[in-house]
């Protein structure tokens, strides 16, 4: 995902299912069908946790790394990040009665959606009036709130219910075999940092994504961490080795992306020395999920497609390799 940054945080209500104990599992993927990417990403594990043999990587060095919209959870019909976003607006509205005569929130706020979205400009300005110029501590709260009381229109779910019940059997799986696993994404660190413990196990360090530039102040007598508005960085396409290299400081040698923005990537990871692993989760199931990959305006998936096979990525088929799609069935 490309949003960039994002500011809003509320009670997080995990997932029907968390990230359980995978050793106390006899198989630990129940929701992965037995085919060929299965038994990829069992293969794979298993050579590089074998002390005795060529492949063995000291568990220090074992580092997965998860892109988030649609490769840990749903992105369709848009990036979540982005439905925050036009919710920020209705929710800041009062505070600003300008915007019902200024565009692109005059469009929010009627419900013209495809006017509000027409184009990379007009989305980026509602992100610039509804995430910035908070502190880290205020931005959270938003995403709390709002995690905590949203819901997916089609699913009528919240959204960390809608992570996929596969992915995290393998983040469950990765790490009862001694992987530190990672989210590499391109929405906002602040967005996803909140929640993203109780959704998949992931603590807050480990997450990097795409960041405002922060600032040390004092106000009213109390030291805070202010968000400017100002982009530091992109995670996103070539941002996130950066961003990997950046924050993590180790090359991982596991990827797992679904989108060419996921490419650079799976590139960088699989490019290493030693055993490798690279992933991409193909959306092909209309009826449990969405199917699409080229030429989707979100999570479009061309390049990385077409690159997999010669690069000898595992290109996971929802339709065909997962049993369930969501906690729950």
């Amino acid at each position: 995902m490309a949003i960039g940054l994002a500011t809003c945080a509320a009670p997080v209500e995990p997932p029907a299912t968390i990230p359980g104990d995978a050793a106390a599992q006899a198989d630990p993927l129940p929701s992965w069908n037995d085919g060929g990417s299965k038994r990829a990403i069992v293969a794979f594990v298993a050579r590089v946790t074998n002390e005795r043999g060529a492949d063995f990587v000291q568990q220090a060095e074992r580092v997965a790394v998860f892109d988030n919209d649609g490769t840990l959870w749903i992105e369709q019909p848009m990036y979540v990040q982005l439905a925050f976003t036009l919710d920020r607006v209705r929710e800041l509205a009062p505070q600003h009665p300008e915007w019902s005569e200024r565009e692109p929130f005059k469009s929010v706020l009627a419900g013209d959606l495809v006017a509000a979205l027409a184009d990379e400009h007009r989305v980026l300005e509602m992100l610039a009036a509804t995430h910035f110029g908070n502190t880290t501590e205020e931005f959270s709260a938003a995403v709390e709130r709002w995690i905590g009381s949203a819901r997916h229109p089609r699913f009528a779910r919240p959204y960390t219910q809608l992570v996929y019940q596969p992915m995290l059997e393998l983040l469950a799986y990765l790490r009862t075999n001694g992987f530190k696993t990672y989210i590499v994404s391109g929405g906002g660190v602040e967005f996803m940092r909140p929640w993203a413990e109780a959704a998949y196990g992931i603590p807050p360090e480990q997450v990097v994504g795409s960041r405002a530039k922060l600032e040390y102040q004092v106000r009213d007598g109390l030291p805070v961490i202010a968000r400017l508005a100002e982009v530091d960085h992109v995670d996103d396409k070539a941002g996130k080795p950066v961003g990997i290299q950046e924050i993590i400081g180790r090359r991982p040698i596991a990827a797992f992306g679904n989108s060419d923005g996921d490419f650079e990537m799976l590139e960088w990871t699989t490019a290493g020395k030693g055993a490798r692993f690279g992933l991409i989760v193909h959306h092909t199931d209309a009826d449990r999920e969405w199917a699409y990959d080229r030429g989707s305006p979100v999570g479009a998936l061309a390049r990385a497609l077409d690159a997999a096979p010669a690069r000898g990525w595992v290109v996971v088929d929802m339709k065909q390799d997962w049993k369930v799609v969501f906690p729950g069935g």
